[in-house]
């Protein structure tokens, strides 16, 4: 069952720029809650509130009860717009929840078992290729994340999104085929591979020329300008002075 929180929030008679300013002065967010084939209704919330909802993470897959003005709506969080320069929230927008509705939603990807990874405990590097996964499901079953577990992959392998288990009645639309995680191997790997298998392949190389024996121990070496063999003939005719 998802998590669902609650939120106070105030209607807006008025709808511009100028109404939304004045509601930014006043220390609140303008924002509008729309759908379920009802009409746009424009809401204000308290702007301190709504800013540690966003820093606090997963903003927009927990599911929110507004409360306006003693009656709750049930809703998600869509969107929300910051300060370009100040980076507090300007304006949000609640898409309107009906009973067993079907939502297409994005929810985080979380790695587990890290550090039991073959490929990591050998220098590699776990590199998330994807941070989230698109998934459609009912609003009362939305999850809050999705676990990859990489405690299996060596240095060079990769978890794709049928690798993963999804809870029950959750559909992934993203394809099957896709890769989540893999593991980089570390700086002057490739080039120790190399080097393995080539020393591995001239090992077993058949017909490969055995090395020089060397000398055995105690056998004197050759002096230099040793006579000739026994079996050389003598030069004919001597070297004799008349």
């Amino acid at each position: 069952m998802a998590t669902v929180k609650e939120l106070k929030a105030t209607a807006r008679p008025k709808s511009g720029k100028g109404a939304a300013r004045a509601e930014r002065r006043a220390g609140r967010v303008p924002g509008v809650i729309y759908g379920n084939n009802q009409p746009p209704l424009p809401i204000s919330v308290d702007d301190r509130e709504l800013r540690q909802r966003i820093l606090a993470g997963r903003f927009l897959t927990t599911l929110v009860d507004i409360d306006l003005e003693g009656k709750k709506h049930r809703v998600i969080p869509r969107d929300f717009h910051l300060d370009p320069v100040k980076d507090f929230p300007i304006h949000v927008d609640f898409m309107r929840l009906g009973q067993g509705a079907t939502i297409r939603i994005s929810v985080p990807l979380h790695i587990v078992k890290a550090e039991t990874s073959p490929g990591v405990k050998r220098g590699g590097t776990v590199n998330i290729v994807a941070h989230a996964i698109e998934l459609e499901c009912s609003v009362e079953n939305i999850p809050q994340f999705i676990e990859a577990d990489v405690g299996q992959l060596e240095i060079g392998y990769s978890l794709h999104l049928s690798d993963v288990k999804l809870p029950t009645g959750v559909k992934a639309l993203t394809r099957e085929d896709a890769t989540l995680v893999t593991i980089v191997p570390p700086s002057g790997y490739a080039e120790e591979q190399k080097a393995a298998a080539a020393a591995a392949a001239g090992a077993a190389a058949p017909g490969a020329a055995p090395a020089a024996a060397a000398p055995a121990a105690g056998a004197a070496a050759p002096a230099a300008g040793a006579a000739p063999a026994a079996a050389a003939k003598a030069p004919a005719g001597g070297d004799k002075k008349k």
